[in-house]
């Protein structure tokens, strides 16, 4: 199948001009060979009965509009919204397909960059009647990608429940919330070590939060997304 088809059909957007952006972005012009055939039905998480997964990944939604002006906030059909991506946020949430779930041209998994993993359980804010629509936009592609059904039973604010319900989840975890709760999230969990930021800078959309297992405690990274221009190669200080 062409390479383009099948994004079209992975991402699932409905607006042209979004989709062309997001395209772009994840070299949607170029043949590759298609991955193994997967259910129709998205997999949901596994329950929750035990401890904490080795490895929780945590990224801040993509970008979002800055003002009343542009540049806007749109949904996946194109309709203009304020609690919805820009078209540069689109971007990023199509390109982290390739972060997240990289494929060699022979249709063979790729190697993930150091101190990634492929995700098997995504998680992201629940924007209820009004809320951001952001996180969960953001992970959008990528779950359609991995066959995966985002948990968005959690609105901002509720993190303590958040971390709780991936008690017993098999494999790695990956959480896309709003940069000014992604603390809360790490105060739920003890040892961490280096210390994390204090705060997540308002600029910067483009770092990938890294939580490894380390006997009791938690080994803190950061990887630089390096997606499309203007991103940072340095961490967050």
């Amino acid at each position: 199948m062409d390479g383009q088809l099948r994004r079209r059909s992975v991402l699932g957007l409905g607006s042209a001009a979004v989709l062309g952006t997001v395209l772009t972005a994840c070299g949607g012009g170029k043949k590759k060979h298609d991955k193994p055939a997967t259910s129709a039905t998205p997999a949901s998480p596994p329950p929750a009965t035990g401890s904490l997964p080795d490895t929780i990944m945590i990224i801040r939604h993509a970008e979002k509009p800055t003002g009343s002006g542009k540049p806007y906030g749109i949904t996946a059909d194109g309709e203009q919204d304020e609690e919805s991506l820009t078209v540069r946020g689109w971007t990023r949430a199509g390109a982290l397909v390739e972060l997240f779930d990289p494929w060699n041209s022979d249709g063979s998994p790729a190697s993930l960059r150091p101190g990634l993993l492929r995700p098997a359980a995504i998680y992201a804010s629940d924007p209820g009647s009004h809320g951001s629509k952001r996180p969960e936009q953001t992970v959008t592609p990528l779950a359609a990608a991995l066959n995966v059904k985002i948990d968005a039973r959690f609105p901002k604010g509720q993190e303590a429940q958040l971390v709780a319900a991936l008690s017993g989840v098999a494999g790695p975890v990956l959480i896309s919330w709003q940069h000014e709760n992604i603390g809360a999230i790490l105060a739920q969990l003890s040892g961490i070590a280096p210390a994390p930021p204090k705060s997540w800078p308002d600029d910067r959309f483009d770092i990938v939060y890294v939580l490894t297992r380390n006997g009791t405690g938690w080994t803190f990274t950061q990887v630089p997304q390096m997606l499309i221009a203007g991103d940072s190669p340095a961490p967050i200080a």
